[in-house]
């Protein structure tokens, strides 16, 4: 009798993208732009996590719809933690829960009165119409610190996007504004009442010291606080590897998301992720036949 075991390859991999922007919040693509160019750099399940707005993800779900891609209804949250600004995505999200739209409202409220704080202080330095500058390249949708940079840049006052920060939107400079965002434990509290994981957005991007970062860490674990993105693009290989350490350490799940805003950052790509180390635990192992 010949060889009854049989031996079936298993599925590949399906590709991730668990962070991005559109035009609702600070990305330059439309919703359904953003859809069909990660459709066509062969994204499968894509999240949309714009920051502190949902408004972007029904347009989103009809493009995914019909080329076929799962979409993961997401969002940014943005977080002051212990002095310093840190973004919680919340992925699998309802976007219509009341908690979630409530508090997140609150943050776009801010995000207005700090555009146009940042333009008067930056008029105070003889640099004329940023705030409509902004709000022009922002085409109705909340105003980022990005859109004020892209302003400086189209206006010359600079030469590319990481001047306009460094000489005049980061902490100390003539534009800074500091936020005054969700709680750590509110953001979570939103996400977790809107059906949603909360996860730490691009840890490696936080100037914070190894103790603070476990201080964070556990804070996060606490507050119900479920993954963190190992995979990011900003993340060095070095680094992506170190926070998957520390994700198995903290009993944390991994994520993976490019932060994709637009093509006008082409090292941030779509599609182009690295694998998460086979260590790891990802987000999506408990998805594939309960939501996708």
């Amino acid at each position: 009798m010949g060889n009854t075991n049989i031996v079936l390859n298993p599925p590949p991999a399906r590709r991730y993208d668990l962070h991005t922007h559109s035009q609702r919040s600070d990305g330059t693509l439309t919703p359904t732009e953003l859809v069909t160019h990660a459709h066509a750099a062969g994204v499968e399940v894509l999240a949309l996590t714009d920051h502190d707005v949902t408004d972007g993800l029904a347009e989103a779900q009809t493009a995914a719809n019909r080329l076929g891609i799962s979409l993961i209804p997401g969002i940014e949250v943005s977080v002051t933690w212990q002095g310093q600004t840190v973004h919680i995505v919340g992925l699998n999200i309802d976007p219509t829960h009341n908690d979630l739209q409530q508090g997140t409202a609150r943050l776009r409220e801010f995000r207005q009165w700090r555009a146009q704080e940042i333009g008067r202080r930056l008029q105070k330095k003889k640099i004329a119409g940023a705030y409509e500058g902004a709000m022009r390249l922002a085409k109705g949708a909340i105003v980022s610190r990005t859109h004020f940079a892209h302003f400086l840049v189209d206006q010359g006052y600079v030469r590319g996007m990481q001047q306009a920060f460094k000489q005049f939107l980061l902490r100390g400079k003539p534009g800074y504004v500091p936020g005054q965002w969700a709680t750590l434990s509110e953001a979570v509290s939103w996400i977790r009442a809107a059906g949603g994981q909360a996860v730490i957005a691009h840890p490696a991007r936080y100037a914070l010291s190894a103790g603070k970062l476990k201080r964070l860490f556990n804070e996060f674990r606490e507050c119900g606080g479920e993954a963190i993105e190992v995979i990011s693009g900003s993340h060095a290989p070095e680094a992506s590897l170190h926070f998957a350490h520390l994700a198995v350490e903290h009993g944390f799940l991994a994520s993976a998301g490019s932060d994709y805003h637009g093509p006008e950052k082409p090292w941030v790509a779509l599609g182009k992720l690295a694998k998460l180390p086979a260590f790891c635990t990802p987000v999506w192992h408990a998805w594939q036949e309960s939501r996708l």
